[in-house]
């Protein structure tokens, strides 16, 4: 595949998941005013939560959305990567805002199961039915794009509410049979704690990459062994330095001290070659060295 046409085909992903982002968008939010609407008038926590769920949902899904549009914009003089961490950033943001909803919703919660109050169950199980088709065809959108930390976390969001609609209708029927209203707040807990266990795996991932984190598969050690041990003439390889940009591009720095009567440009070709096929490492900065490293000698190595 040559440069041009893979930089055509991310542009087509690129173009793909705004699309899909954006009509998930426009469904959810639409619906939210629905569901808000009908927890407010049957009195379900279940439902006011899954609303204020899907709230958050469409801010985020506008975050990725923005997201994806700007990852697409060149480099420029004073962002010289380009905007891709923007992707991450927006997972990051919608991580935290997913704490947020669910330390709502235990308080909530803990308030009703104190204080029961009376639910209309029909009217909530026919709104909840009805959140679980539009979640369900917004899920299906989103799965359809190609999976970086950007769209997972907005499907994160649209699985949040996905769960939130199957704990609706569960509490309705409860609620029709038994009359036990209090399964509406604790079902809106079980939903809080899911959401928070995914939440807090997208917080860890895409902070790790705004922190300048190593790639899983790409530490500073495991990277200069490798390269020693398989690219001739590399007498030492030091000061590696391994991040990504998103979790897509992973880029590196590193020190490489030749052996006497080593080709430097072709030491330097395979280490480039070796680092992309072993560790998916696309863009490096290597610094060739025939003696003793001037990073050390300058502080006193």
């Amino acid at each position: 595949m040559t440069a041009h046409h893979h930089h055509a085909h991310g542009h087509d992903h690129s173009h793909a998941n705004e699309r899909r982002v954006f009509f998930a968008m426009w469904l959810t939010g639409t619906f939210m005013i629905v569901e808000f609407a009908g927890g407010i008038l049957s009195g379900s926590l279940a439902l006011i939560a899954d609303a204020g769920h899907m709230l958050t949902d469409t801010g985020a899904l506008m975050l990725a959305w923005l997201a994806t549009r700007l990852a697409r914009k060149p480099a420029d003089i004073a962002r010289s990567y380009g905007y891709g961490r923007a992707e991450t950033l927006a997972a990051f943001t919608n991580g935290i805002v997913m704490l947020g909803l669910v330390a709502w919703i235990l308080f909530e919660a803990a308030t009703r199961i104190l204080e029961p109050r009376d639910i209309l169950a029909g009217p909530m199980l026919a709104v909840a039915l009805a959140g679980l088709a539009v979640n369900i065809v917004a899920l299906k959108l989103l799965h359809g794009g190609d999976g970086n930390l950007n769209m997972r976390g907005a499907a994160l969001h649209v699985m949040g509410d996905l769960l939130g609609s199957v704990a609706a209708i569960a509490a309705a029927i409860v609620i029709l049979t038994t009359g036990f209203t209090a399964i509406d707040p604790i079902l809106s807990v079980l939903v809080a704690l899911l959401i928070l266990r995914s939440a807090a795996s997208i917080i860890r991932e895409s902070a790790h990459i705004l922190m300048e984190g190593a790639p899983e598969d790409a530490h500073g050690a495991d990277i200069a062994a490798d390269l020693t041990a398989e690219v001739p003439g590399l007498a030492d390889v030091h000061h590696v330095h391994a991040w990504s940009l998103s979790p897509e591009r992973k880029v590196a720095t590193l020190h490489a001290r030749l052996a006497p009567g080593t080709d430097a440009g072709a030491a330097l070709a395979a280490i480039k070659a070796r680092l992309a096929a072993k560790f998916g490492i696309g863009h490096a900065t290597v610094q060739i060295e025939a003696a003793d490293c001037p990073d050390d000698a300058a502080h006193g190595r």
